[in-house]
């Protein structure tokens, strides 16, 4: 049986989604197939890789994908994690369950590597806190 895909969107797929996908297959890889991709694929942002390894969790061997890769396959979770690609986000027709998260964008930020990857580690610990909070506790392996 396999398991069931969540599919974290964002416009660049180069942080937020890419730190949630990550977080996911570390946390429920057993459950869920955790994927990732962006409305307007940028790449994989090096301090995203940074922040999640402080955690012990390497992502350094994702890749930003485009959403339209997924378009046509059965994702029963998509999770919006901007503005942006909520507007943008095409319809999944096997779709059992769409969140909307609005998270800051760490890539946007300026100022030092040490306020920018303040920014970073802060968008890593929302998302883990929603992950376990609002889709983990409220997703069934069955939909």
């Amino acid at each position: 049986m396999s398991k069931p895909k969540v599919l974290f969107l964002c416009t660049g797929n180069s942080a937020r989604s890419q730190i949630a996908e990550g977080y996911l297959r570390h946390l429920g890889g057993n459950q869920f197939e955790a994927l990732s991709a962006g409305v307007a694929p940028k790449g994989l942002n090096p301090m995203a890789v940074e922040v999640m390894k402080e955690i012990g969790i390497d992502i350094s061997e994702q890749k930003s994908k485009d959403v339209r890769e997924f378009l046509g396959e059965a994702i029963p979770y998509v999770v919006t994690v901007c503005d942006n690609a909520r507007q943008r986000c095409p319809i999944f027709s096997h779709t059992f369950k769409l969140l909307h998260w609005d998270i800051e964008d760490p890539a946007a930020i300026e100022g030092s590597r040490e306020e920018k990857l303040a920014v970073f580690r802060r968008v890593r610990d929302e998302l883990a806190t929603r992950i376990k909070e609002e889709l983990l506790a409220g997703v069934t392996t069955n939909p």
